[in-house]
């Protein structure tokens, strides 16, 4: 019976069965491991991803009693805090990603003002009138930096 194994194992590696077999399994298999790899690095970004909108939500919040520093600074200090810790945990994060986090946070707080429908007005000249600006001084969609 071992010699019938033995014969079966041997016909199987010199015909080349194994390698056609191997050959195949790894055609079928690549693409599924790929997959996951894939699938595993998107997990781990967007874990990275809250962790990072948490660090910068706690840096937000805990420069808010801070009168000492202007808002240029808080925000500083925010994404240098947050970069920090990040750099001491392993992580490799942008500093605009940084940036934009805090930048987020803080829009999201309660810090930044809440503007009403009413109060919002883009491209709007409240205290002109139409009628007193000479004609040929009108530009629409121009905005000039002079």
């Amino acid at each position: 019976m071992t010699k019938l194994i033995t014969d079966l194992g041997n016909w199987f590696i010199s015909s080349g069965t194994a390698a056609v077999l191997f050959i195949f399994a790894w055609k079928y298999l690549k693409p599924v491991l790929e997959a996951k790899k894939l699938h595993a690095k998107t997990l781990q970004e967007k874990e990275l991803l809250d962790v990072l909108e948490k660090l910068a939500d706690n840096a937000v919040t805990s420069l808010v009693s801070n009168q000492v520093l202007t808002g240029h600074d808080k925000f500083k200090a925010a994404t240098q805090t947050v970069g920090s810790t990040l750099a001491e945990k392993g992580f490799n994060v942008s500093q605009s990603t940084v940036e934009h986090a805090v930048q987020t946070a803080y829009e999201k707080s309660n810090l930044t003002s809440t503007n009403t429908q009413d109060q919002i007005k883009t491209g709007v000249i409240d205290n002109t009138n139409a009628s007193e600006i000479p004609t040929g001084e009108i530009k629409t969609g121009v905005i000039n930096n002079d």
